[in-house]
C-alpha cells in the first residue's frame, strides 16, 4: 500500500512539473508569435531573417488550439507586469 501511495505522489509531482513546463513553453511560443507578427522582414538584418523564418515555420506547425493557448498565456502575463518582475 505504501509503495502505491509513493508512486502516486511521484506521478503527481511529475505531472505538476510537466504542466509547469507546458506553461513556460506556451509563454515562449506566444512571445515568439507576437514577435513574428510585429516584425517587418524588410527591416531585419540578413543574419536574423533565417532565424525569424525558422521561428515562423515552427509556430505555423503548431495546432491552432495550442497557438491560441500560447497567445493567451502571453496576454495573461503582459496583463500582469508585477508577475514578470517577481520572476514568474
Amino acid at each position: 500500500m505504501r509503495h502505491r501511495a509513493e508512486r502516486t505522489a511521484m506521478l503527481g509531482r511529475e505531472l505538476d512539473m510537466l504542466m509547469n513546463e507546458r506553461q513556460t513553453l506556451l509563454r515562449v511560443a506566444g512571445a515568439g508569435a507576437a514577435l513574428v507578427a510585429t516584425l517587418d522582414s524588410a527591416l531585419l538584418p540578413a543574419s536574423a531573417v533565417k532565424s525569424a523564418d525558422l521561428l515562423a515555420i515552427a509556430l505555423n506547425a503548431l495546432p491552432e488550439e495550442t497557438l491560441q493557448d500560447a497567445l493567451a498565456a502571453v496576454r495573461a502575463q503582459t496583463a500582469n507586469p508585477d508577475e514578470r518582475l517577481a520572476g514568474n
